[in-house]
């Protein structure tokens, strides 16, 4: 993961307290981050959170997009609508390194109601810190990006 961009973070009320947890635990790993909201923990739509910050990944802008609401689901429904957004919604460590590994994901999608902050910081890690295995992996993904543009892979 190219952690040279900034990470996008993103959270619904639902998701708002560990996304504050998570942001602070970038800020101890020097990493830098753009934060598209919630920013104050006031109810709001999950979909209005993560399409700036999917958005903002899919355009290069930031290198991937850690999501947040009430159980990763539904944030990550929303992330998968952007075309180039690869997101997972995971709560174990095995899910967050070989959503890297295997799918080249770039959206990790985290439940404030299913993840605590210690666990949610480890989970990051693995996704940060996890590379694309390539490979036999690449044509996988090159299907999705095909089905992306509206093709049939």
């Amino acid at each position: 993961m190219d952690t040279s961009l900034p990470i996008a973070l993103a959270a619904d009320h639902g998701g708002f307290a560990l996304k504050e947890a998570v942001r602070a635990h970038l800020e101890e790993r020097g990493l830098l981050y753009r934060d598209f909201g919630s920013l104050d923990g006031a109810g709001c739509d999950y979909p209005d959170m993560a399409l700036p910050a999917c958005r903002a990944v899919a355009a290069g802008e930031c290198g991937c997009a850690l999501l947040f609401c009430g159980t990763g689901v539904g944030i990550s429904m929303a992330a998968n609508k952007v075309p180039g957004i690869r997101a997972c919604c995971c709560s174990d460590a095995y899910s967050a390194e070989y959503t890297r590994r295997h799918n080249n994901a770039n959206a990790l999608c985290l439940g404030g109601r299913v993840v605590g902050p210690g666990l949610a910081e480890m989970l990051v890690d693995l996704f940060l810190d996890t590379p694309f295995e390539g490979g036999r992996h690449q044509r996988r993904v090159d299907k999705l990006t095909a089905l992306d543009a509206g093709r049939q892979p």
